[in-house]
């Protein structure tokens, strides 16, 4: 059984009695994380590179993230690179390719937006893998027409951000990769909701969000070190021409950082958590093994409190519900009759449930489904310290709109 009150105890924003029902644009964080970024800046930090204990302290948070975020993912150490967010860091590998009109890339209308500009920006052919509007699968048939012997790179995500799709993205990677393109796999809402394994994914380039699975606000990439070897940014000249770091600008967030590293090792121990006053098992000896129990427990626990949810939202007749995938993260798109969907979140808020609406940055995907210039929908998103409650509070808001919806100004 998933130890749902240990969970939510170790994150104090919950304790203001609010529903939060807003996972997916980024989760809370718990105490050992606001500890530890607290903690590196009591101890003293500086910059790498120097003769002093307090640099010496801060090249050993870089390393130890690295190993985190590695675990998490399973990837290689060596290989991850540190940016504010995974948008700047699509945007500094999309640069780096030296891609060009005569280069194909293939992207699809199921992605946020993060994962389509970066690359329809460098100029480069771009090839369009469509979204059925009604299920919201991307179907996998549609890339043996679209990869070619031009295409250098294809973009998919593992998740989407607003319907909750997960693509078959190994079979896509594979029909990429007999092309001889690259992968570059969006993880950022895929990540907080169950196992990764890049790997298994195919997938040459690993995006994720540190904010998103409990962390501080940190984008990471993930690729193996020897393919980024082959790969020259734009840098300053003194600055290490060594891999990862040459991907890296500027100094980096060290304090935030040692928030990386405690919120996957957070994350690890979900499974195993006991009560505030009852030490905590560790279970398997590997960190990487203990994510993988962790992160499926917590899967399942969220996938059957959306059951709940959906079935809800479903039954009432003023909700129109957006995709049936069937293999999806946790996550709920829709429309309310009569209301638009900032409307609907506000009076949401009211009773102290917060989820989003709008776009979400998901332009293509709402395009597609035809309420982009309409708003968006309304985005309710469960994550492993949601509860029953939290669904229950959302079902009974949502049910009041159908006789007594909120006054316009």
């Amino acid at each position: 059984m998933f130890p749902l009150d240990a969970v939510r105890a170790a994150y104090p924003a919950l304790s203001d009695g609010y529903a939060y029902l807003d996972g997916a644009a980024g989760t809370q964080t718990p105490v050992s994380v606001i500890e530890a970024i607290s903690a590196a800046y009591r101890a003293g930090i500086g910059n790498v590179g120097g003769a002093f204990p307090a640099s010496h302290r801060s090249g050993q948070i870089v390393e130890q993230a690295r190993a985190a975020v590695a675990d998490l993912v399973g990837g290689s150490a060596e290989g991850v690179v540190f940016g504010p967010n995974m948008t700047t860091l699509t945007y500094r590998i999309a640069a780096a390719l030296r891609l060009g009109p005569d280069d194909e890339i293939v992207l699809s209308r199921l992605d946020h937006d993060a994962n389509v500009r970066p690359w329809a920006q460098t100029g480069a052919t771009v090839r369009w893998a469509e979204v059925d509007p009604v299920t919201g699968e991307l179907p996998v048939e549609q890339y043996r027409e679209l990869v070619g012997p031009r295409t250098r790179l294809v973009a998919v995500t593992a998740a989407s951000n607003v319907l909750g799709t997960r693509p078959e993205v190994a079979e896509i990677a594979a029909i990429a990769r007999r092309a001889g393109a690259l992968v570059f796999v969006d993880g950022v809402h895929a990540t907080p909701h169950g196992p990764v394994d890049m790997a298994e994914l195919g997938a040459d380039f690993y995006v994720t969000s540190a904010y998103k699975w409990s962390g501080p606000h940190i984008g990471a990439l993930v690729a193996d070190p020897g393919l980024l070897a082959t790969i020259f940014p734009d840098k300053l000249t003194p600055a290490p021409d060594t891999v990862p770091d040459r991907f890296e600008t500027g100094t980096a967030a060290f304090a935030d950082l040692a928030g990386v590293t405690a919120a996957v090792d957070h994350l690890a121990g979900l499974a195993w958590m006991g009560p505030v006053d009852a030490p905590a098992t560790t279970g398997p000896s590997s960190r990487r093994q203990r994510l993988l129990t962790s992160m499926a427990a917590a899967e399942a626990h969220e996938l059957e409190l959306f059951a709940g949810l959906v079935d809800g939202l479903a039954a009432m007749p003023h909700v129109t519900l957006y995709g049936k995938p069937a293999r999806r993260t946790a996550t709920a798109y829709f429309t309310v009759s009569g209301l638009t969907p900032r409307e609907v979140a506000e009076h949401l808020a009211q009773r102290r449930v917060n989820v989003w609406s709008g776009h979400n940055y998901a332009w293509e995907l709402t395009g597609a489904l035809g309420v982009r210039d309409g708003g968006g929908a309304v985005r309710a998103g469960l994550v492993h310290y949601n509860s029953r409650d939290d669904v229950q509070r959302l079902l009974a808001a949502v049910a009041e709109l159908r006789s007594s919806p909120p006054a316009r100004p």
